[in-house]
């Protein structure tokens, strides 16, 4: 896969790459924005916007999900490295091509069950407290950027282990 500061923007890879960071970079301007308002309208006014929290909540979890597949192709996660000079270059990168792929495949039950539940609160019509939007799709954005990340990771394992060079690190 073509490295991504390498895309250009008339690339379709560089949209489709990018836009989990748009999506995250534009949900953080509003909720900045959103922010400083509730401050000035609480403050000047003594009228803070009701629904300030519940959207803290939403774009919090926009924001963390959809830089989650991006954040873990390009191995930018925390990551301990105590025990790497015990390694050869050859076996550490069996063992990070080994840890990629285990967090792949462990990611997977967590997408499924956040999808389940998104499903049982479609069913039951569970809405937001003040806004009274349906939390179904805040689950659905949740599980499909957690399945996305799953696949990242298993991805990232296989290039990993099978092209012998690192993945855009």
């Amino acid at each position: 896969m073509a490295d991504i500061q390498k895309l250009k923007l008339r690339d379709p890879w560089y949209v489709v790459l990018n836009l989990p960071t748009w999506i995250a970079a534009g949900t953080l301007f509003v909720l900045m924005c959103m922010t400083f308002l509730d401050v000035v309208f609480r403050s000047a006014f003594n009228n803070p916007i009701e629904s300030a929290t519940e959207l803290t909540r939403l774009f919090m979890a926009v924001i963390v999900f959809s830089a989650l597949p991006l954040v873990s192709w390009k191995g930018e996660n925390i990551v301990v490295d105590l025990l790497d000079p015990f390694f050869s270059a050859r076996m550490a990168r069996l063992r990070d091509s080994l840890i990629d792929a285990i967090c792949g495949i462990v990611l997977i039950w967590p997408a499924i069950r956040v999808w389940e539940l998104a499903e049982r609160s479609r069913q039951y019509g569970d809405v937001t407290e003040y806004l009274k939007l349906p939390q179904f799709y805040v689950g659905w954005f949740i599980s499909i950027f957690v399945a996305l990340t799953a696949i990242a990771f298993l991805a990232r394992s296989v290039v990993r282990l099978f092209l012998k060079s690192e993945v855009s690190e």
